[in-house]
């Protein structure tokens, strides 16, 4: 596997190795000052006996910390260099070393229990929330998103999505029973009678057409076909069409003014059967559902949708080049609205957050195990020396105590015995 390029020494790492030196230095130097007690007292023992003491725990002490500097080196270099077993324990077992700190990491780190309580401790809706509440935050997200909205549109006509929706509206469409529904649309028209308001505007059309000079010639031209001939020297035709004309403008304003008129009733009439055969009726069913087929199999329909996407599409690629982009500016409006609804309904907080542990706990769940190996790759591709010098920088200075408690521990341990072979050996 490859080695990684060693990093450069940060400002803290290069702290913690200074303060690794100093401590080192001291541990040496106690190390040093006590084989110098040692030698002196044995010197000066025969002339002052009380010294054999003093060289008794100086001696013991010496031991100690050579035993225990062995121990410390020999975790992460081999001491002088000498090619002793089980020593530079961390380089020689790196890979174990790996994989054992990838697999602690997942089963106590990356644990369900852990991570779904941690997740729950964090308040994922109120960030969103305050996130999009932040109007600098709404306007440059509603920005991204009119950037997205003509290659999304592109997108859905390449993927084939806007033939399969227009397919499904179509089905749906097809599937809609259309007579049942009508009556009910007219059910709902004709409360308080409001489909008189229809007949009203269809009086107004037969007024104008008994008004209008071409609409009247054509009549009078057919009265005059058939008349006598005797009958069309005296003009007949001229007075039956006024006589025509005046009745019926006469009948209309009578129904025009009076809302109980004879005929508003026969309409009332019409209008009430007509919806109770839409409901009942299967020849108006069937007839509803072939108006209804050809309908959408008519090209036009077709092509007038096809029409209004292309508008549209040309709509929003316009609009998303616009500097004043109305997308952008409902986007963003409705973006901040969103995120101040959110802060203000702790409901639905709660159930975003539940949503959020879940999903994030699972994602944890799948992928910890590609954490584990990706840490243990890792620490196995890192350079031997950047492993030695990094787990030694971080926690050396901590080992290097364990020489001074080794000195301590085995000096009082030297005079303990020595004072105990005195009082055994007295005699």
């Amino acid at each position: 596997m490859a080695q990684t390029t060693p990093r450069a020494m940060s400002a803290d790492d290069a702290e913690k190795l200074a303060a690794l030196k100093r401590i080192k230095f001291l541990a040496t130097a106690t190390l040093a000052l006590c084989l110098l007690l040692f030698l002196a007292a044995r010197a000066l023992q025969a002339s002052y006996p009380a010294l054999s003491f003093v060289a008794a725990f100086a001696e013991a002490a010496a031991i100690g910390g050579l035993a225990d500097w062995y121990a410390v080196v020999a975790l992460f270099r081999r001491p002088l260099g000498l090619p002793i077993p089980h020593t530079a324990i961390i380089p020689s077992n790196q890979a174990r070393i790996a994989d054992n700190l990838g697999k602690f990491i997942e089963v106590n780190f990356l644990a369900p229990e852990p991570i779904g309580q941690k997740l729950r401790e964090v308040d994922f809706a109120a960030l969103v929330a305050d996130w999009l509440a932040d109007k600098e935050r709404a306007d440059g997200l509603s920005r991204f998103v009119a950037r997205l909205v003509p290659q999304t549109v592109s997108a859905i006509e390449d993927s084939g999505l806007k033939s399969f929706l227009t397919d499904r509206m179509v089905s749906q469409v097809e599937k809609v029973q259309i007579a049942p529904l009508a009556a009910e649309l007219l059910s709902a028209f004709t409360e308080d009678r409001r489909h008189q308001r229809l007949f009203n505007e269809v009086i107004k059309v037969f007024g104008r057409f008994l008004s209008d000079e071409e609409a009247l010639n054509a009549i009078r031209d057919k009265i005059r076909d058939e008349l006598p001939s005797v009958a069309r020297i005296f003009r007949a035709d001229a007075y039956l069409l006024k006589r025509i004309v005046a009745s019926a403008s006469s009948l209309l304003d009578e129904v025009k003014a009076d809302p109980d008129h004879p005929m508003r009733a026969e309409f009332d009439k019409f209008v009430e059967n007509f919806v109770k055969k839409l409901r009942t009726s299967k020849q108006y069913a069937k007839r509803a559902e072939k108006l209804k087929r050809d309908f959408l199999a008519r090209p036009e329909l077709h092509e007038l949708a096809q029409d209004m996407w292309d508008s549209f599409r040309s709509f929003l690629e316009q609009d998303a080049k616009s500097k004043n982009s109305m997308i952008r500016k409902h986007l963003a409006s409705l973006f901040v609205d969103v995120g101040r609804q959110l802060a203000a309904d702790p409901a639905i907080r709660a159930d975003m957050n539940a949503g959020f542990v879940v999903a994030l706990a699972s994602f944890v769940e799948t992928q910890k195990s590609g954490v584990s190996t990706f840490i243990a790759q890792q620490v196995k591709s890192w350079d031997l020396g950047q492993l030695t010098r990094l787990i030694e920088i971080n926690v050396g200075r901590d080992l290097q105590f364990i020489r001074f408690n080794g000195m301590l521990i085995g000096g009082i341990a030297g005079l303990l015995l020595h004072m105990a072979e005195r009082l055994i050996f007295a005699n």
